[in-house]
């Protein structure tokens, strides 16, 4: 494909992401909201920016958007300012933000009625993954369409995987969080025990971080979970804004999520303590209020 991108978002997430793109060769055109941070962006990478949505997706073979929610997405995608209304046809549109399934099967819709292939290629790894460039990409979609933007996608994505039709990227994400949920709680309540018990959390964590109960949080945010540092990593409101999104699907499969129903709840007491922008390891925090 020719090795032309737009980079619709350019939050914590897309920032670094697009700079990957435009380091490994693809030329890149980006848009944000704020103009500012665009033009910022072009001064650090190179590249180019556009003032809409459309002029930025005019003319390139891929076109990804990294933003809020489902109404971010819609309002980046549809209308004259919207990238659908000005891709071509056989060019590919990935969307990166972690939004719903249903979203996802709409924009497939959409995009395959003006010849467009359509991923839903939501990522896994933080800001600290898209800085480096190791984020996990879950991506459903046309199987087609992902054998063409391995490269590009590889330019910010250590793990890579094909989840299945429109909406198996969304859902993989969705279990992501489920599952990140459950650990950051676990640990959180270990830690107090700890703490109440008086160990001492260096060698605590050397002794069971090599077993069973090991996980990339207890590895990575154990010591700042017992400084009580929480400026840093994915926000809150960002989880409970995809814990939002899982409970609604779970609601439409007609299943219960106990766990997750639970945690999402101490991420609100997280909230009415002023720790919205706080690092998701903040539960512990709770606890110790």
């Amino acid at each position: 494909m020719a090795r032309t991108c737009a980079f619709i978002g350019l939050g914590v997430m897309g920032y670094p992401m697009a700079g990957h793109l435009q380091q490994n060769g693809f030329n890149t055109t980006v848009y944000n909201r704020t103009t500012a941070k665009a033009e910022q962006w072009v001064q650090e990478y190179g590249g180019q920016s556009a003032l809409t949505p459309a002029a930025a997706a005019s003319g390139k073979a891929i076109v990804m958007l990294c933003v809020g929610n489902d109404d971010d997405v819609r309002s980046v995608v549809y209308g004259d300012n919207g990238v659908l209304g000005s891709m071509a046809p056989g060019s590919i549109l990935i969307d990166h933000t972690t939004a719903s399934a249903e979203l996802a099967r709409e924009l497939s819709t959409a995009a395959e009625k003006r010849g467009i292939l359509f991923l839903d290629a939501p990522v896994s790894g933080g800001q600290q993954g898209a800085i480096n460039g190791v984020l996990t990409a879950m991506v459903g979609g046309h199987q087609t369409a992902f054998e063409q933007v391995g490269e590009a996608l590889a330019s910010y994505a250590k793990t890579i995987e094909y989840m299945g039709a429109a909406g198996s990227g969304q859902l993989a994400k969705m279990v992501n969080q489920v599952c990140i949920a459950g650990v950051v709680q676990g640990l959180a309540e270990g830690l107090q025990l700890a703490r109440k018990v008086g160990l001492d959390p260096d060698t605590l964590i050397r002794a069971i971080s090599q077993g069973a109960a090991g996980s990339w949080q207890m590895v990575n945010r154990y010591k700042t979970m017992w400084e009580g540092h929480y400026e840093h990593g994915f926000a809150v409101d960002w989880m409970r804004k995809d814990l939002k999104i899982v409970l609604e699907e779970a609601a439409r499969q007609r299943i219960s999520m106990p766990l997750t129903a639970l945690v999402d709840q101490f991420y609100g007491d997280v909230q009415k303590m002023g720790g919205s922008r706080w690092d998701t390891s903040s539960l512990l925090a709770r606890l110790e209020k």
